[in-house]
Order: structure tokens, then sequence, then C-alpha cells
């Protein structure tokens, strides 16, 4: 073969190792940076809501009182772990989740978000892989739960309590 040739072919496969290295770069970037989690109209116009009375806007003593737990139901290691749903919760193998799932595979770094809209609990699934189920039917949406509702994150069962 001609050296032209083999110059052409060197230049070429170079190219293409830089390619390669550019889209792994990229890729991490991407998964490094946080996700934009896009909210429901509904949620958005229930906020953005005028305030009728100051009465309407100060939680009332029922509703300071009542509050909802979630309490993992399955695996067997960790059954019977609660954990008190507040404003938000975030349920995820990451370090920075309120809920950490470390040895469930199935499980995203940030998986899922339960939080409450004035004394309703809601749960969303974060764009995990492998989804999230409530009372075994896949959810693509923020979803209101109810007591007794059964969430599934990977392969960790968690119900919902008062």
């Amino acid at each position: 073969m001609p050296e032209g040739v083999l110059t052409v072919l060197k230049f070429c496969f170079l190219a293409l190792i830089y390619l390669f290295l550019f889209r792994i770069v990229r890729t991490v970037l991407a998964e490094l940076r946080p996700a934009k989690i896009p909210v429901p109209e509904a949620l958005l116009a229930e906020a953005a809501a005028p305030v009728g009375t100051a009465a309407a806007s100060a939680p009332s003593k029922r509703d300071r009182s009542r509050h909802w737990d979630l309490v993992i139901v399955a695996p067997p290691s960790r059954v019977g772990e609660t954990y008190t749903v507040d404003e938000e919760l975030t349920v995820g193998r990451g370090a920075g989740c309120a809920v950490v799932l470390p040895d469930d595979t199935f499980v995203s770094q940030v998986h899922a978000r339960v939080f409450t809209r004035g004394s309703d609990p809601y749960v969303e699934d974060l764009g995990s892989t492998n989804g999230t189920t409530l009372n075994g039917e896949a959810i693509t949406e923020p979803t209101r739960l109810r007591r007794g509702d059964r969430v599934q994150f990977g392969e960790t069962v968690m119900e919902l309590v008062r």
C-alpha cells in the first residue's frame, strides 16, 4: 500500500478514537448534571392559586398533626423501617437521598420522590431506569397516594400509612 493511503487511514483511525472519547465524556457529563424535572400543570396551578383568607394559608392543627409514613414491607432484611413524608422525600441509591437503598441494584441513584401537596401525598418517578410502580401499576406522572398503597422502587416495596 502506498504511504499516503496509510497516513490517511492513520488520521481516520485517530479521528474515530477522538470521536469515541468525546461521546464518552459527553455521556458522563450528562449523567452528572441534575435532571430537570417537569412539574405537571395541575400542581403549578394549585401552587399559584390566590389564597382567599389568612386562615386558609396557615395549616390547621388537624393538618399539622396528620402526617404520612412510608414503611418498608420488602425485602425482609429491611422490613419495618419507617420514613416520614414531610414535604419531600427522595428515594434512591445515592447518598443524598432521604431513603437510601444501597443494596437494591434495580434502584437508580435518584429513583423517585414522595411529596405532599396540601395534606395529600404523591409519588413521582424521576426518570429511573426500571420505573416505579404503585400497587403493581407503572406510574409515568406524579400520582396521588392513599393509605395502604404500596409503592415499589426496584425490589423494595413500601406501604403508605398514617
